[in-house]
């Protein structure tokens, strides 16, 4: 479904060159074979590389180049998964830099000796040194919804180049062009509402990627009036959000994400005046622009809208998930002992016998049932709410960033570790990842600046009293 609704787009460029073709008496036969199969076969692949040749050269001008970067980009679409990664894998290796050019460029630089002439060798240098094949997706990137193809490339490119370094050097000049084209002063925050076209609602169900939506009395609920939703779009990707936040207008800092989902009938008006606005959900919607971050400046904007909206606001934290808690617990069931104290660790020994009773405990943690019985859930809570807390703080990349990558984004940010939630998300999704604990990161806005440098030097990062009582510090 989602590679005919891909095609569907791409048939606006179809459209659109037909009229430019016929005014020029190009025939749509001239923009290339295109009976390709969709795994691509070895005789396609030879044909694949004449029509890309073809289509750098400008054979016909602008207008039938451009008709061919577009039925290249048709037949990418139309091809399988294995056919998509070869059609890369030639794009990668047989369009790469030529290194004869360059070294007659160079040695034509080193001759001369006047400031005109080393100019124009600077500059033919600069060009030779730009790969054909990202004079290619230069190409691309003109076309009608040109854009939004190259992110989708990318994401295929994400998948494969992990384990090819030919498609990674690929991947990275197609990242290089997109951090480009997707820098900040671009893009357009837009608040969502309930009267959105139902498609882009669609869109906010298919991409939320930390709650589920569960349907349209769900996202109708997460719009309420006490709700907000703001997203940023590219100009040449109108229809498609980049990134999207859902907030919460609520009076106190909120503790449980159930409570924040319930859809309470009772939450009819925007009148009330509120103090603070909870990040409950932030959702990066393409794959493709990974790696390239707009969490930070969605953020500041967004709290920079609300504040104009809602004078009584104060407050602004997140309500967030600790997505790899249990992970980083089960691996470290030798020394997990090590960061509990003496009463706490007694509670652990009762579940089991003194022998391995780390492992012991971390298996119990897997146990489904153990957190639908109430009174062990309890008794742990301590225990594994002190364990998260040096999580959160403690565990870190190489790089000496937090291991954690949600506490990372909202550190890096410039927030504080505000508080530690017992019971906030008890969802399947909530209790396997994190044991239903969860965090609020405090954006204090006269802080942020010098949280982030700080969280950045690997100094030192911000935490409430309230998260340092728990640690006993």
């Amino acid at each position: 479904m989602d590679s005919i609704i891909k095609i569907g787009f791409w048939e606006k460029a179809f459209k659109s060159l037909r009229l430019a073709l016929a005014k020029v008496g190009l025939a749509e036969d001239e923009w290339g074979y295109s009976g390709f199969h969709e795994d691509l076969t070895k005789g396609d692949t030879k044909e694949l590389v004449k029509q890309i040749q073809n289509c750098l050269e400008m054979r016909g001008g602008e207008v039938s180049a451009r008709a061919r970067a577009t039925n290249l980009g048709h037949i990418y679409l139309t091809l399988s998964s294995l056919g998509r990664k070869t059609f890369l894998k030639i794009l990668a290796t047989e369009f790469r830099i030529d290194s004869d050019v360059i070294q007659e460029k160079l040695d034509g630089l080193t001759k001369v000796n006047d400031n005109v002439s080393r100019e124009m060798w600077e500059s033919s240098l600069r060009e030779a040194l730009i790969p054909p094949r990202v004079k290619l997706l230069r190409q691309f990137n003109e076309l009608p919804d040109g854009v939004k193809f190259l992110v989708d490339m990318r994401g295929d490119l994400l998948d494969w180049s992990r384990d090819d370094v030919e498609l990674g050097f690929l991947e990275q000049d197609l990242k290089s062009l997109l951090f480009s084209w997707f820098d900040i002063g671009f893009l357009e925050l837009e608040q969502i509402t309930w009267s959105a076209p139902a498609s882009l609602l669609e869109k906010l169900i298919d991409y939320e990627a930390v709650h589920e939506i569960k349907g349209w009395s769900d996202i109708k609920s997460r719009l309420a009036p006490d709700r907000r939703c703001f997203a940023f779009f590219h100009p040449k990707m109108p229809d498609e959000p980049l990134i999207f936040v859902w907030v919460a207008l609520v009076n106190g800092m909120a503790t449980n994400i159930q409570q924040l989902l319930s859809g309470s009938s009772s939450r009819e008006s925007s009148d009330e005046v509120y103090d603070t606005a909870i990040f409950y959900s932030i959702s990066n919607a393409q794959k493709g622009l990974t790696g390239i971050n707009f969490g930070n400046f969605l953020i500041k904007r967004v709290v920079d809208k609300l504040t104009h909206e809602f004078s009584g606001l104060k407050n602004f934290s997140t309500l967030s998930p600790m997505p790899g808690f249990l992970d980083w617990l089960r691996g470290r069931d030798k020394d997990m002992l090590e960061l509990l104290d003496s009463t706490q660790i007694e509670t652990i020994k009762t579940l089991g016998s003194d022998e391995d009773i780390g492992k012991k405990f971390v298996s119990y943690l897997t146990n489904e049932n153990l957190f639908v019985e109430s009174k062990v859930y309890e008794k742990l809570r301590p225990i594994l709410t002190r364990l998260s807390c040096h999580y959160i703080l403690n565990a870190k990349r190489p790089s000496g960033t937090a291991l954690d990558s949600v506490a990372h984004f909202h550190l890096n940010n410039g927030a504080r570790v505000e508080q530690i939630n017992w019971g906030a998300d008890i969802s399947e999704k909530g209790i396997r990842q994190s044991a239903g604990l969860m965090v609020n990161y405090r954006y204090v806005l006269e802080e942020i600046e010098s949280n982030h440098e700080i969280y950045q030097s690997g100094m030192d990062i911000n935490v409430s009293s309230k998260v340092k009582n728990i640690l006993g510090n």
